[in-house]
């Protein structure tokens, strides 16, 4: 079926829609994984967003029911270069036309994604609508300007609505899930710990009075500082426990100590973005979902541990007098090394006091 993306900008791209039959309207942006789409679609991150690989043919090993990142799939929309119609894996349990389907996900592939990227790298990140209903592009720009003005809470969309108890042997964490992915929990449970993954919404006194050895704030999608109340929560928090920032915890955790936040031109989304440790004098080469970064200069009890080798943004610091760390990155993704996981040894460290 015929299909067409349409920019806020009025630039657009006539193509071929796959998936569910339809309309859908978020912030386009770009990711450049050459694989794990599977782990993208399921990403709570990208909740409002829709996203364009880069890499030019996606689909070659299906999905299955193994890579999820959570328990469904929250982009807006999906965009391809070529989507492939035949994948072979030994795991792979549905086709990808089969899966954009089934999960009302609104696709639309045979456009130059290499024009898109540039586009959007040049012009910055911006909403569009992919409709395979209406080829009128007025009509389509006017729909879109419509669903802008609507506020959504995108962190409140995808938190999990009660606390969930995961239970383990070891330490005992309180997980504030603003959209948190799978391979977290994962990353904590080899470690032994015991997981209350809580509300986004849960208050100090809820978090406290579970007694945890430490609280860690996940990554999530939006701006931080549409999170007011969350932020006043991890203030409180400051100081009593350890804590772990992650992605959009990372954020929150520097606006709760006196930092302030910006929209990145185009973000950061792939797994190829080198970080270098200032402590260690490594070099990491991580995945990143993010569009909003942290200011250098926020407290002088703040050393700033971590910075991107490609534009020196934050991408880490540490508080010099409280039990507290914190990464933008994503250090239990795998975009080839695994050597990030370190972060929650670390955490299991400041644990243990």
């Amino acid at each position: 079926m015929k299909s067409v993306l349409v920019l806020e900008d009025g630039t657009y791209f006539a193509g071929e829609g796959f998936g569910y039959k339809g309309e859908s309207i978020g912030e386009v942006v770009f990711n450049t994984c050459m694989t794990g789409y599977q782990e993208i679609c399921t990403d709570p991150s990208y909740n409002g967003q829709i996203v364009t690989m880069t890499y030019p043919l996606i689909g070659n090993y299906g999905f299955n029911t193994y890579d999820n990142e959570s328990y469904k799939p929250h982009i807006q929309g999906f965009i391809v270069k070529e989507l492939c119609d035949s994948p072979s894996n030994w795991r792979s349990s549905v086709s990808p036309e089969d899966y954009f389907i089934k999960n009302n996900i609104v696709g639309i592939k045979a456009i130059d994604t290499r024009a898109l990227t540039q586009h959007i790298r040049k012009f910055g990140s911006m909403y569009g609508i992919i409709s395979s209903e209406c080829g009128n592009i007025d009509t389509l720009m006017g729909r879109l300007a419509k669903e802008r003005e609507a506020k959504r809470n995108l962190v409140m969309e995808v938190t999990t609505k009660t606390a969930v108890h995961q239970p383990g042997a070891g330490k005992k964490v309180a997980l504030l899930d603003f959209g948190v992915k799978h391979n977290i929990i994962r990353s904590l449970k080899s470690r032994g710990c015991d997981i209350h993954v809580l509300p986004a919404f849960y208050s100090y006194e809820d978090i406290m009075e579970l007694k945890p050895d430490g609280i860690l704030l996940s990554n999530g999608p939006g701006d931080p500082s549409d999170l007011p109340s969350v932020k006043a929560t991890i203030q409180k928090l400051l100081g009593r426990k350890p804590i772990l920032g992650i992605c959009l915890g990372h954020q929150l955790l520097g606006l709760s100590l006196g930092g302030n936040t910006y929209k990145l031109k185009f973000g950061h989304h792939g797994g190829n973005h080198p970080v270098k440790d200032y402590i260690t004098g490594r070099c990491y080469i991580t995945s990143q979902n993010h569009n909003y970064a942290l200011r250098e200069d926020f407290s002088s009890d703040v050393q700033i541990t971590h910075l991107n080798v490609n534009d020196g943004t934050v991408e880490g610091f540490r508080h010099k007098n409280m039990p507290v760390i914190s990464v933008q990155y994503h250090p239990e993704a795998a975009p080839g090394p695994q050597d990030s996981a370190y972060i929650f040894d670390d955490f299991i460290r400041l644990m243990e006091g």
